[in-house]
């Protein structure tokens, strides 16, 4: 239908358009010409250089230019041909090339009469336009005003020109005014933009340009938190420098850590525009008012500021970017987005319809019934309440999810709140406790006595104690959810110690009660979880994900996106080396959570940490291979082997990593090269930075252990295996595989160990040497006699763990050159049913060992999650000792 109508018939929404083209009479021919067709920037610029502005004719150029470009874009936004980013993009192009075009013309007879600005090496200086808010966003409205703020790198002078020479702050500003003028002064053809500098540091009382230090050095002393808000969408217009303010700039707006505390920073900023709302009775302006566009940009700049640090894929600047990434990343869910965007891109429609009735700065709803009318057809609407009952819609379901987001959780109090002011009453705060249902309430009671009147408490800063104080109640009310509230409630006070001094953690469990109570069951049911808490508070944040405890680990698409943060980095080694620890950190702790809720098994679980350490070790060996100065191959011929838990991939929590490393590369320089690599791997893998540590590694199972070359070849590593390995060297090689790196030289590993497997062997010296290495692992880990009868070890003591293992590992020395499935590296429990099968163990007690070695790795996993120790009572094992004691029997005994 837009397709049939005439560009005369549209200014009928448009009185300004009407009185404009009454005006210039020959401006509507000409857009007639070409209004079927988007504006690009090629054409705003050939209209401009057609026209050759200079001194004489700047303001009367620029005016006509905003005038006719603005017009192209109202009369396609009108006829339904533009969307709405066509019309803001638009917009900010027109504002971005007057300032462009009038800092080109005034410039140059200022250098001509005091030269070009310099810095005191000689280098020259330049203005830097930076525009602010929708301008900045590249999301200007049709009758806008501009936030400009003016900067130029360093201090200095000019070249001197006819005149004498005068410093580069006193010649920016004096450019800076020209500038304001030729674009805000009102002459017969009206003004370019109106110009608002109030967002400069110290807004109206501070200067009109300022140095880079000077900016950097008010963001560090003075910047307020509303800035940080303001400077989101700041980008620079002019000038070639313009990374390094962005470096500036980046910090002081996006902060390192998760930062909730910005919630109640915006949440009191909104309050205020709330009340000027009301005072004015501006109800129905849909910028400011309930649900109005404002709402739905702090969503936005609420994730922004919080997680924009730690997510550079968050620092876009457009609003509609922002929640297509926050629902991208599961922030918000889909439909939320869905709502929030079609509300945005309504409100903004109907914005723009209200500002082309007469080219005014104006959001609020017309009363008048005739403009009322000309504002639903403009919308689309047949009459007023049409448009009037569309608005509400989205003005309903911006308000709900703005008030879902941003509402105050804390704004009612809570009723326990007594019980911690008064907690240094011991006594009362224990009578208290015991009648809520705590039942070491004692213990509990002086635990809170003891930190509420602590030195550290008291000395906190008072934002952090208010949040403290507000916490508490709530502590101790989700910790009577838990099946141990007094162990939940203390577990939970360490955990408040641990993160005090930051005072975002505890703004997180504040602002989102939800987590909260997550935190107390993942603590009161685990000693494991409370103390990587503790390590680890920033993941707290995974605690927000309501998908936490339901998603499966999607583990080949968590490499892709862990290459791609990583390749992002790939200029800062130490940001490489935090990605990786806190991506790890991340998956660890939703499996413990998943755990701990009882969603995974103890081999399920198993198998995950496994994977996880093997795309760990992988995208290591990849960042330290590219940071290798010397490389004389694009991917390295080099493999990690593991040995151990991981090898068996049995790995548990907190597990170390046994590793080998081998390569096969024939270059003249390979071992030299390759021994490099291998070090550095091991300190990418190992070393602690501020977000802790991967991995503990051992590498002592190389050939010659800690006297041996920290990397071999495969040829050596082959020839080590087959002429000078020690038995309990074989031992190893059963439970090895390749985990990372290349996959030629992996699969050349895997036949050495099939090779050196299936030697046949002397059994009867076989079965000595393993003896000989159990008894000496028990003397040393075993318990001891006179604890026996209370005390069984799981996996040392006789009848425990290692018995199954030592017995597979002689079945696969033994008789892997006879039956070559033996080989496989497939666990204990997968090896004693091949055994079975092959008849080197009577198939029922191979049943019975397999389920005694599941039980014994559920419970020794029990134990671990909770602080447990390693012991259990023995009448508690009795049916799994008896089993695990027989195959020992039948296999090392039975003549």
């Amino acid at each position: 239908m837009a397709a049939l109508v005439e560009p005369i018939s549209l200014t009928r929404y448009s009185r300004h358009l009407q009185r404009l083209f009454q005006a210039r009479p020959a401006l509507l021919p000409e857009l007639e010409a070409i209004w079927r067709t988007a504006p690009d920037e090629e054409a705003l610029r050939q209209w401009l250089a057609a026209r050759q502005p200079g001194a004489d004719n700047l303001k009367s150029v620029l005016r006509q230019f905003k005038q006719w470009a603005a017009s192209w874009i109202a009369l396609r936004d009108l006829a339904g041909l533009a969307d709405l980013a066509e019309v803001t993009r638009g917009m900010s192009l027109i504002a971005e090339l007057s300032v462009r075009t009038a800092l080109a013309v005034l410039q140059m007879p200022l250098v001509i009469r005091y030269g070009v600005p310099h810095d005191d090496k000689g280098v020259a200086q330049e203005l830097i336009v930076i525009g602010m808010g929708k301008l900045g966003g590249g999301e200007l409205n049709v009758s806008s005003d501009i936030d400009l703020i003016f900067v130029y790198p360093d201090d200095g002078e000019t070249a001197g020109g006819s005149s004498a020479a005068i410093s580069n702050f006193d010649f920016f500003t004096r450019l800076g005014r020209q500038l304001i003028n030729a674009i805000a002064d009102i002459t017969e053809d009206g003004q370019v933009f109106r110009v608002d500098m109030r967002l400069r540091p110290d807004g109206d009382s501070g200067p009109l340009v300022c140095s880079f230090e000077m900016l950097e050095n008010y963001f560090i002393t003075q910047g307020r938190e509303w800035e940080r808000y303001a400077w989101i969408k700041a980008r620079p217009l002019t000038g070639s420098q313009c990374e390094y303010l962005q470096s500036i700039r980046r910090p002081f707006v996006f902060r390192k850590y998760l930062d909730f505390g910005t919630i109640n920073a915006l949440r009191e900023l909104h309050a205020q525009i709330r009340r000027e709302v009301a005072k004015k009775d501006m109800a129905n302006h849909i910028k400011l008012g309930p649900g109005g566009i404002r709402e739905i940009e702090f969503i936005a700049q609420m994730f922004q500021l919080i997680r924009g640090g730690r997510d550079a894929g968050l620092q876009v600047k457009p609003t509609l970017a922002v929640l297509a990434c926050l629902a991208q990343r599961k922030l918000i869910e889909a439909a939320v987005k869905a709502e929030l965007a079609a509300a945005y891109d309504f409100l903004r429609r109907l914005e723009h319809r209200l500002q082309y009735l007469d080219d005014a700065q104006t959001h609020a709803l017309p009363s008048n019934e005739q403009d009322r009318q000309l504002l639903a057809e403009a919308m689309g609407f047949a009459d007023w309440p049409a448009l009037m009952a569309q608005l509400d819609l989205h003005r309903g379901n911006v308000t709900r999810h703005f008030e879902a987001l941003l509402s105050d959780p804390n704004r009612n109090g809570h009723t326990l709140a007594t019980l911690w002011h008064e907690a240094e009453d011991r006594e009362r705060t224990g009578n208290e406790l015991a009648r809520l249902g705590f039942r070491d309430a004692d213990t509990v009671a002086q635990r809170l006595a003891a930190m509420r009147g602590s030195t550290r408490y008291q000395q906190m800063p008072a934002s952090v104690r208010e949040r403290i104080d507000a916490l508490m109640p709530r502590v101790v009310e989700v910790s009577l959810e838990t099946q141990n509230p007094g162990r939940t409630l203390t577990r939970i006070l360490d955990l408040f110690e641990a993160i005090s001094r930051r005072a975002a953690y505890l703004s997180l469990l504040q602002e989102y009660p939800q987590t909260l109570q997550k935190v107390a069951q993942l603590v009161g049911s685990s000693g494991h979880a409370a103390r990587f808490l503790q390590s680890h508070p920033i993941l707290l944040d995974e605690l927000l994900d309501p998908r936490l405890f339901e998603t499966v680990p999607d583990w080949a698409a968590f490499r892709i996106q862990l290459a791609a943060q990583l390749e992002v980095a790939a200029a800062d080694t130490e940001q490489q080396m935090d990605i990786l620890r806190e991506t790890f950190h991340a998956q660890v702790f939703r499996l413990l959570a998943q755990d701990v809720s009882g969603l995974l098994t103890v081999e399920k679980l198993a198998d995950h940490l496994s994977e996880l350490a093997d795309i760990m070790i992988d995208a290591a060996l990849r960042c330290a291979w590219a940071s290798m100065l010397t490389r004389h191959r694009e991917e390295p011929k080099f493999a990690v082997i593991s040995y151990g838990k991981l090898g068996g991939k049995e790995l548990g929590y907190g597990s170390d990593l046994d590793l080998v490393f081998l390569y096969d590369d024939a270059h003249e320089k390979a071992g030299e090269i390759y021994s490099r690599l291998s070090i550095r791997l091991n300190t990418w893998l190992s070393v602690q930075t501020s977000a802790g540590q991967l991995f503990e590694t051992d590498l002592r199972l190389r050939p010659n252990g800690e006297a041996g070359l920290v990397v071999s070849s495969i040829a050596a590593f082959r020839q080590y295996q087959l002429e000078s390995a020690w038995v309990w060297e074989h031992q190893a090689l059963t439970r090895a595989r390749f985990s990372a790196g290349d996959a030629e030289a992996g699969r050349a590993f895997e036949q050495i160990r099939i090779e050196v497997l299936c030697q046949p062997r002397d059994l009867l010296k076989l079965r000595e040497e393993i003896i000989a290495m159990r008894q000496k692992m028990k003397d040393a880990h075993g318990t001891k006699a006179d604890e026996a009868q209370e005390k069984f070890n799981l996996k040392h003591d006789s009848g425990g763990l290692i018995d199954v293992e030592f017995a597979v590992q002689y079945l696969v020395l033994g008789y892997s050159h006879r039956h070559r499935e033996l080989t496989g590296n497939l666990g204990n429990i997968a090896l004693l049913r091949i055994a079975a099968g092959l008849e080197l163990i009577p198939a029922e007690l191979a049943e019975k060992v397999r389920d005694a070695y599941r039980h014994y790795r559920r419970i020794q996993h029990a134990l671990r999650l909770d602080d447990g120790g390693r012991t259990v009572a023995p009448e508690s094992v009795q049916e799994q000792i008896a089993a695990v004691s027989e195959l020992w029997r039948i296999v090392f005994e039975k003549s």
